[in-house]
């Protein structure tokens, strides 16, 4: 590994060619703790990654990125449920992978989402009706400022939509090391979105689950290995009852999905869809044409292209509907993370 200016390019799936002036890959919490100590000591700039897969890196990072590789995947059977132990720099869908195959099921939904473990509680991420506050039983963390490891119980990670405690309270200075999750014996299938409705609920096997999702999302979803891309670039807007069928008046054929709240979740896809945004590139980004929620690095495309396209796709959703997305992606400056909704509006 060069020490001398490394190029980002591996380490992030939109394939943004910046540079950083060192790179460390972290085998160990010991190395996350020293390495976030020495940064602090020169008044370095330290960035944390797994697999970078929900991030955009506006320009060259002017400090060290430590990648986090820690790994292991421990389990423990008991009577009603499997608990699984997991290292933060795990891949996602090799854990699932892993859970059909040794008969854990309860992650299937969740298939073929890119990044580590250890990023999956930062945004609760979620597919095809589950999310990671469903299955997680705790978040092991360590305090970079004096190496302290403790654990938060699921209860404790303030779970929202795309959201949680660790992109608040233990945003800076805090690293993800393992999660622990529980998957229950008794399984119960959740077939509420796409081809999934069609299956049998009565014979239903989680295989044929990881299946159907994994066959959705290769067909709406490009692979980061070939073109660059962060999959769903935009949150999904929530908004009141009331805008919803203002859209729908309009729109009936919007796809809408009631919240607990009583607030209507709306498909970004769709409303970016609609403003014919398909295909549309700035300099070397552009909108994918199957699915318009991802924004694709089409041929070189600077940190500078996707935010010019993802402020016109967002000036133009919020001119047409009055609804403005806000992106689910971490937009990095020179020294560290930025508003990504200042960035783009």
């Amino acid at each position: 590994m060069t020490s001398q200016h490394p190029s980002l390019k591996p380490f992030n799936t939109l394939g943004i060619d910046a540079v950083a002036d060192q790179i460390v890959i972290a085998e160990s919490p010991a190395t996350l703790y020293q390495e976030w100590q020495r940064c602090q000591q020169q008044r370095q700039p330290f960035l944390l990654l797994g697999e970078g897969s929900n991030v955009l890196f506006l320009e060259d990072y002017r400090g060290t990125v430590v990648i986090n590789r820690l790994k292991g995947i421990k389990v423990e059977e008991r009577e009603e449920a499997w608990h699984l132990q997991v290292g933060a720099g795990e891949n996602w869908h090799h854990l699932v992978e892993y859970t059909l195959k040794n008969g854990f099921s309860g992650l299937e939904n969740l298939a073929l989402i890119p990044g580590c473990v250890g990023s999956a509680p930062i945004q609760n991420i979620g597919a095809y009706g589950v999310e990671l506050k469903d299955v997680c039983e705790y978040v092991d963390v360590i305090n970079l400022g004096d190496g302290e490891v403790f654990r938060l119980q699921a209860a404790e990670c303030q779970f929202g939509y795309r959201d949680s405690i660790f992109k608040h309270a233990y945003r800076e200075g805090y690293a993800i090391i393992a999660v622990g999750m529980v998957l229950a014996k008794h399984w119960q299938p959740v077939m509420t979105y796409g081809e999934l409705a069609q299956l049998d609920p009565q014979t239903v096997t989680p295989q044929q689950i990881f299946d159907g999702v994994c066959r959705m999302r290769r067909s709406k979803l490009p692979d980061p290995n070939v073109t660059g891309n962060v999959g769903s670039f935009f949150k999904n807007p929530i908004v009141s009852a009331d805008k919803a069928d203002e859209i729908c008046r309009h729109y009936p054929q919007a796809p809408r999905y009631p919240q607990p709240g009583g607030e209507i979740k709306l498909a970004a896809g769709w409303l970016i869809e609609q403003c014919q945004l398909k295909g549309h590139r700035i300099g070397g980004a552009a909108v994918h044409r199957q699915q318009a929620l991802v924004l694709i690095n089409e041929e070189n495309a600077t940190g500078q292209d996707i935010v010019a396209l993802a402020h016109e796709v967002r000036q133009r959703v919020g001119d047409k509907f009055a609804v403005w997305l806000e992106p689910e992606v971490r937009f990095i400056g020179a020294t560290g993370e930025k508003d990504a909704v200042e960035v783009i509006a």
